[in-house]
């Protein structure tokens, strides 16, 4: 049996503490029971308050039109995810929780609040123009939000940074967009019905062209920048409370205002809705888009950066911080593994990789004094995985970062002697007849 090799030191807190005997109601199965209880109430009410508005054809053709974007807008946000990917479970929470807990609350406090303003004002239209600008915007932003607070709560080794804000808090808003597609579909399916329009002309093509072609990111969009602020909240030393406070506030407070941006689109003329869109929408989306993809390119940084002291202690291969350090190596890695060992060993390679990215976290923020108490545990049972799945993934590993390693170049006179010819460059893959390894390469920061 192989020795593990020595430790690194580690800032971090006591080794250990003495086990702790939770209450029955702190026991994990009955919050998971608790839990699971509570979306599956609130997913019956909320199909059966659906289908009370748009009756059962509505309903089915609703459904088979909302679901369009679903794929599409997961497969993204799993995309942004991939430098260190959250667990499953989480992001099925997000999405049960947005189509069921958040969609059920918002069509209750929605209905009663707007049905309240138009008793209090005797004007139902402006009731319905404030409840559309100012309520619908404040109880649906604070409902969703509240799957992303329950993640940062009680997942906080799943919530590290920006990312897993921006893909909880996204995942969640889709699925409420989900069921709020759903409920527009099918009602303007049924006013087809009564009126007879049928085609390109009915209000279900319109619905769907504005709500599932124009802007499925919509919902997403406003969430994501309550994920932004539990992000920076996530990146804070913990000491900092009213940091850790004020940051998702903040980032709530934005996604009300540009949500109530969006829903007053219809009331700034007949392009309205056209120049939000162009003056907002797309700005907003371009700007978040670009704030994702360089953290995550800050996250590949952080790998390279922080591993190599592992690969000292003898932790980790010479080559691999490189390779953990690039998604095409990481992806080379996998495909390596599945050709030559099979899907298990490719699984093992996936979970090798996001163990490590995780370590480089945790080291991160250890280095930054944002580490948490149960650092030291916490860093054992990372490099412990690691070490179990060490057999497969290292020589993966190693074979994607001499498939992607830059090869110097050749110089610009003959290197051994008159008339020698250099042997053609190759831009990927290893050197033929190598007869020794690639050197570790030096760290390049525009590689990915």
């Amino acid at each position: 049996m192989a020795i593990h090799p020595p430790y690194p030191t580690q800032p971090g807190g006591p080794a250990g503490r003495a086990p702790i005997h939770p209450h029955w109601w702190q026991r994990r199965w009955v919050r998971y029971g608790a839990l699971i209880t509570l979306l599956a109430m609130s997913g019956l009410v909320i199909l059966a308050l659906v289908r009370e508005q748009t009756g059962t054809e509505g309903f089915l053709v609703g459904l088979g039109l909302a679901v369009f974007p679903v794929p599409l807008l997961v497969a993204a946000f799993r995309w942004l995810d991939r430098v260190e990917p959250g667990p499953w479970r989480n992001l099925l929470f997000s999405f049960a929780w947005g189509a069921c807990a958040a969609a059920l609350i918002a069509i209750v406090a929605n209905s009663f609040a707007t049905r309240w303003i138009a008793m209090a004002t005797a004007d139902p239209s402006s009731a319905d123009t404030l409840g559309a600008t100012v309520i619908a915007p404040v109880v649906e932003e604070s409902a969703k939000a509240a799957a992303v607070l329950l993640v940062f709560l009680f997942r906080r080794r799943d919530f590290t940074g920006i990312v897993d804000g921006v893909v909880i808090a996204g995942i969640t808003a889709t699925g409420f967009a989900f069921t709020e597609n759903i409920l527009y579909l099918g009602t303007a399916f049924g006013s087809d019905q009564l009126s007879g329009e049928s085609g390109l002309t009915s209000v279900t093509a319109a619905t769907f062209f504005v709500r599932v072609v124009m802007s499925p990111f919509a919902h997403p969009l406003f969430t994501v920048l309550t994920g932004i602020g539990f992000g920076f909240a996530a990146l804070s030393a913990e000491r900092r409370h009213v940091r850790r406070v004020l940051l998702p506030l903040t980032g709530l407070l934005l996604a009300m205002g540009m949500h109530a941006i969006w829903n007053s689109s219809s009331d700034f003329g007949e392009f309205g809705f056209f120049g939000v869109y162009a003056a907002f929408m797309v700005p907003a989306f371009g700007l978040l888009t670009w704030l994702v993809v360089w953290t995550r390119q800050r996250e590949l940084r952080t790998v390279r950066t922080e591993l190599p002291a592992y690969t000292v202690a003898g932790w980790l291969g010479a080559t691999e911080p490189w390779a953990l350090g690039s998604m095409r190596a990481r992806r080379l890695a996998r495909e390596y593994a599945d050709h030559h060992f099979g899907k298990t060993a490719a699984r093992s390679v996936a979970e090798y990789e996001a163990y490590a990215t995780s370590l480089a976290f945790l080291r991160h923020r250890g280095r930054r004094g944002r580490a948490g108490a149960d650092f030291v545990v916490r860093e054992r049972e990372l490099l412990d995985e690691l070490w179990r799945r060490r057999e497969i993934a290292r020589p993966a590993l190693a074979y994607a970062a001499r498939a992607t390693t830059p090869l110097p170049a050749p110089p610009p006179w003959p290197a051994h002697g008159y008339g020698y010819i250099a042997p053609p460059a190759q831009p990927y893959g290893p050197p033929a007849q190598a007869s020794a390894p690639t050197p570790y390469p030096a760290y390049n920061p525009y590689r990915s």
